[in-house]
């Protein structure tokens, strides 16, 4: 059940094919064998508005978060956070900031319906 939510700084559409990169990471999400396939989604949504530290620069950014039930160990997270910045940094080294945050969801309190 992960869910990897990218978030872009709207002037990054100029430099970089978010289409192409949001896929690029999904296959990594379906490839990486920790994962049921047909429970991987993601997204991206741009951002309009945003301010970064105390001078509220305009940088650009693309910030992943990636969340997953809990159970997994520290180095698979590690190894799996490493290959999504390695598929990050070759679709997009020109943006300021690069980031990706991955986190566990309680699985005991986690609940899904589908039909």
């Amino acid at each position: 059940m992960p869910n990897l939510v990218m978030e872009y700084a709207e002037p990054v559409v100029e430099r970089v094919n978010i289409s192409g990169l949001l896929d690029d990471l999904h296959t990594i999400l379906l490839e990486c064998g920790i994962f049921e396939p047909d429970s991987v989604k993601s997204r991206s949504y741009r951002c309009h508005n945003w301010l970064v530290g105390e001078n509220r620069d305009l940088d650009t950014f693309i910030h992943i978060e990636l969340s997953m039930l809990s159970g997994r160990s520290a180095e698979m997270k590690r190894e799996l956070s490493r290959a999504l910045m390695t598929v990050l940094e070759q679709h997009a080294s020109t943006i300021n900031s690069l980031t990706i945050d991955i986190r566990d969801m309680d699985s005991d309190c986690f609940l899904k319906v589908s039909s």
